[in-house]
């Protein structure tokens, strides 16, 4: 069984300004999101994980975006996500504990 708990690092600006490139996060690991979690997505089609903002449930996973429009690929882009699991902490530079 794999960890319930893991480590993401923050690539690029989408999620400023809560999240900067280069935050360290420990995540949750399931597919359970409410409204307004961070959380750390799948899209199909795309390699890789991302962090982005859970907005409503939709048909096959999650809606999903960033917190800073401009800046975001997202469910705007690629449509539902897989959520992988739920941000808890950032770590790194500073901890903080509330993301929603």
């Amino acid at each position: 069984m794999a960890a319930r708990l893991f480590a993401v690092l923050v690539v690029g600006p989408s999620m400023s300004p809560m999240l900067r490139d280069g935050d360290a996060l420990l995540v949750w690991r399931g597919p359970h999101a409410r409204p307004g979690d961070v959380v750390v997505v799948r899209f199909a089609g795309q390699p890789g994980l991302f962090v982005k903002r859970a907005v409503r449930p939709a048909v096959g996973g999650w809606w999903v975006e960033g917190d800073n429009a401009v800046a975001s690929e997202d469910s705007r882009r690629y449509g539902a996500a897989k959520v992988v699991g739920r941000v808890v902490l950032r770590y790194w530079p500073r901890p903080r504990l509330s993301f929603s």
